[in-house]
């Protein structure tokens, strides 16, 4: 058996450290190489975009429309705020439903299903009393 010196062992192991690193690397290069890849492709969809497009700017090109109706009147515009308190109270009945799919996969577990119904129906009270608060302000009337 080949008696190893100190020096050959170093050598093994800067090898083998070198080989780590470079298939270390080498999978960060694929990452690299399709980001490089992606951005090209779009640089080159705004360059042919820019070449092959007409410019020929005229006054009604200019002017600013929404869904196609010509601008009137000054730019404010009055919104009711009851829209807003619609959109609210939808999204805290989305992040409501978020939380009830960990929730019920919790309770399936064995050994949590009494502390995680309890902590649930404490969560659903939480939005009763708001739903029954936003119910008696008469925000959810629709009129």
């Amino acid at each position: 058996m080949p008696v190893r010196t100190a020096t050959a062992t170093a050598e093994h192991a800067a090898t083998t450290e070198h080989l780590v690193a470079s298939e270390y690397f080498q999978s960060y290069s694929v990452v690299g190489l399709l980001a490089v890849v992606g951005v090209l492709f779009v640089a080159v969809a705004f360059g042919a975009g820019r070449l092959l497009r007409p410019v020929v700017p005229t006054p009604e090109k200019l002017l600013t429309y929404e869904c196609g109706v010509d601008p009137v009147g000054e730019g404010w515009a009055h919104t009711q705020v009851r829209y807003y308190v619609y959109a609210f109270l939808y999204v805290i009945f989305a992040v409501d439903s978020i939380f009830l799919f960990p929730w019920a996969t919790v309770f399936a577990a064995p050994g949590y299903g009494a502390t995680t119904l309890v902590e649930m129906f404490v969560f659903l009270g939480f939005l009763a009393v708001g739903l029954l608060y936003a119910y008696k302000k008469g925000v959810l009337t629709w009129a």
